[in-house]
């Protein structure tokens, strides 16, 4: 055989060794973890525990969805101020989409038409019709606005003002906020009960978690975190998962380094379970039994038995990473 047709060969190889590496981790599953210092998302099988590759993307990628129909993925660029859209099977990047100024964490419509994004620098709600990449509103909150949340009928998005500590009630199809409703201080994220009657809301200064009923906005209780030895203001509540039945909430305390489980019937915290540092997002897989930790400060994602409430593995991920999409 000749030179030329040995690395003909070789290169054939290679590629069917790839598409199979690739086959098999997207059976078991592929968490891509953005990370705001590289440009990149890396990817890490599921299953393994393993990295196993990195996509480049837009300047700042910070928060991550998925498209309805699971074919592409979307993540917010804030230094790009736009959406990279990304083919999950072939892993490449298949359009760009305007976000506005500075954008962070957004959700998108239930039919997926819509894009709900909040542009920290412009103290706005954007309003992006996906199809056309235009901006067809937006809306005034407060400072600082972070977390975005659509509800599961379309009807209202709520968003988290950092600097004025409120949610603000937003009507997308009108283009006005319809409440604002004082939680705790620097509020982040949200997760909503699986019957929608609670919205839960984190606090990263107010080391809680506001309880909001979401027929009448009303507060309806707090979850307080305490930690021995630990400091009040070291822990910073930012990330928030729950389960499908409603039953445990998973929240990630920041500079506290730690992630505690939630009985969301008693809103009393039942474990606290040690990670990486500056703990910042969680995601929960499907069949609800791996936590995804994203660890701000060392750089890399724990993942978390919930049986147990113990710590599997660490996983070197890149510089600054933001948060986990699990897709499986």
């Amino acid at each position: 055989m000749t030179r030329s047709a040995s690395r003909r060969v070789a290169a054939v190889l290679a590629g069917a060794t790839m598409a199979l590496l690739s086959q098999a981790a997207a059976a078991q599953g592929v968490a891509w973890v953005s990370s705001e210092k590289d440009n990149a998302l890396t990817l890490i099988d599921m299953d393994k525990l393993s990295v196993i590759g990195s996509v480049k993307t837009c300047k700042r990628p910070r928060h991550l969805r998925l498209a309805p129909g699971g074919k592409t993925l979307m993540t917010a660029c804030g230094d790009s101020h736009q959406a990279d859209i990304i083919d999950v099977a072939s892993r490449k990047s298949v359009g760009k989409l305007p976000l506005g100024e500075d954008p962070e964490a957004f959700d998108l419509s239930p039919d997926g038409k819509t894009l709900y994004v909040s542009n920290e620098e412009d103290g706005e709600l954007g309003i992006v019709d996906v199809a056309s990449g235009k901006r067809s509103k937006a809306v005034k909150v407060g400072e600082e606005p972070e977390g975005v949340l659509a509800s599961p009928d379309g009807k209202v998005v709520y968003v988290t003002s950092e600097v004025a500590s409120l949610v603000h009630v937003v009507d997308p199809a009108a283009g006005k906020v319809l409440k604002n409703i004082t939680v705790g201080k620097r509020p982040r994220r949200f997760a909503l009960t699986p019957d929608g009657s609670q919205l839960w809301v984190t606090n990263e200064l107010g080391a809680g978690v506001t309880v909001l009923s979401t027929k009448d906005y009303s507060v309806i209780g707090t979850v307080k975190f305490e930690i021995k030895g630990v400091r009040a203001q070291d822990i910073t509540p930012v990330g928030i998962a729950m389960t499908r039945d409603g039953k445990r909430a998973f929240v990630t305390l920041g500079q506290a380094n730690q992630v505690a489980f939630v009985d969301v019937a008693t809103r009393q915290v039942t474990h606290n379970v040690l990670v990486g540092k500056r703990a910042w997002n969680v995601s929960l897989n499907k069949a609800e039994n791996r936590l995804w930790v994203v660890n701000g400060l060392s750089d890399d994602v724990t993942v978390i038995d919930v049986a147990s409430a113990k710590a599997l593995k660490s996983i070197p991920v890149g510089r600054v990473p933001y948060g986990a999409l699990l897709v499986e």
